[in-house]
């Protein structure tokens, strides 16, 4: 039994301990990226009747819509409502989309809440992600076949996740970034390289020969990413006239200088209009400024009880209330802590004796209480 009890002290040591209060505050920053993600989106109401949506939380049903069928997308309403116990395939966002839930594309399914919809949404984009499948490797996300651990990043022109391994870029190890652009929207893009030969921020992997662009925000401008990091006269000559023109005006704004290309900025337009590239140049297009709007929108509607409450009491109550606050979080959390450092797992019986202990010391604090009358 010894031998027993001694592997089991030496699994506890190896094993990570973690304390509800750590569970806690995880939770708390995985509601702060939900609220990001899903705030800007309307969770009762199909969102059809907008039209197409400039950027919203999209989902893909496998159940109605299996691999080798039609692709369609589903706003977050239509997720709860109408494809609840359904597989489906989490989006993200995705830009200038129309909900395509109970149209033609689903063949035994009529949308809950927006039943009247058109057969199909000519203005949506699809790609492998509807089907679960992301990156130029095709495989889904988790993926159980893969045991590297890496980060899918998502591409802002065809909103394609990659992984970071095959960017042929190396991402900031902060994170620091707003955007990326991969390598075959580069190729589509060319005229982004001009930004990318001034404004590169970021350093490319010498091992892969991709063309990889990585944006951030400076200056209100989007920056790219030259292959080596550094201005590379070669892939320069392969740039067209276009894109040696907005290069021209990169340069300019960089040192302040008036710029005199032959590109107007009505040709420029019409360039990323040809493109279909129009939304590079709206700034409230981009995820973070939907993430912006989401978490703006739910601090707005989410009310503190605590805050509510002391709103109602007079001075003394408020500190009466905020002390006993404190002492509550402070003894639940060494309570909890000896769980944690005995590997131990709370029980419903340990919460009830907890808070039995504390209304007994309370109580016992106020019985002591001497009160004085003039």
């Amino acid at each position: 039994m010894a031998g027993v009890g001694g592997h089991a002290g030496r699994q506890s040591e190896l094993e990570p301990v973690v304390s509800l209060v750590d569970v806690l505050e995880e939770d708390e920053e995985l509601e702060n990226e939900a609220c990001a993600v899903l705030g800007g989106s309307d969770s009762e109401k199909c969102s059809y009747s907008q039209g197409s949506v400039k950027r919203q939380a999209l989902y893909a049903c496998s159940t109605c819509t299996p691999e080798g069928g039609e692709p369609a997308g589903i706003c977050l309403a239509c997720s709860y409502e109408c494809h609840g116990s359904h597989k489906l395939f989490e989006l993200y966002t995705k830009r200038n989309f129309r909900c395509d839930c109970g149209n033609s594309k689903f063949k035994n399914l009529e949308c809950k809440l927006f039943p009247d919809k058109a057969k199909i949404n000519f203005g949506n984009k699809y790609n492998d992600n509807f089907f679960g499948l992301y990156c130029i490797c095709k495989r889904p996300y988790p993926d159980p076949e893969d045991e590297v651990p890496d980060e899918m990043i998502q591409c802002v022109v065809c909103e394609d996740w990659f992984h970071g391994r095959h960017l042929g870029a190396i991402p900031p190890e902060s994170g620091d970034f707003q955007e990326m652009v991969c390598q075959a929207c580069m190729k589509h893009c060319s005229f982004l390289w001009a930004y990318a030969a001034q404004l590169a921020v970021t350093k490319i992997s010498a091992e892969d020969d991709g063309l990889v662009l990585n944006v951030d925000g400076i200056d209100d401008q989007e920056v790219v990413q030259t292959e080596n990091g550094d201005q590379d006269n070669t892939l320069k000559e392969d740039i067209p006239e276009h894109a040696k023109d907005t290069d021209k005006e990169v340069k300019a704004q960089q040192n302040n200088e008036p710029c005199t290309s032959s590109s107007s900025e009505s040709d420029l337009q019409n360039m990323y209009g040809d493109l279909d590239v129009l939304f590079l140049t709206d700034e409230c297009d981009t995820v973070l400024a939907y993430e912006n709007k989401g978490k703006t929108e739910q601090a707005t509607e989410r009310r503190d009880p605590l805050m509510d409450t002391l709103s109602s009491m007079n001075r003394v109550q408020q500190v009466e209330l905020i002390c006993e606050y404190n002492d509550l979080k402070t003894e639940l959390k060494d309570y909890l802590k000896r769980f944690a450092d005995e590997g131990t797992v709370v029980k419903r019986e340990d919460i009830q004796q907890f808070f039995e202990e504390f209304q007994s010391k309370k109580r016992r604090r106020v019985d002591g209480m001497q009160y004085y009358c003039s």
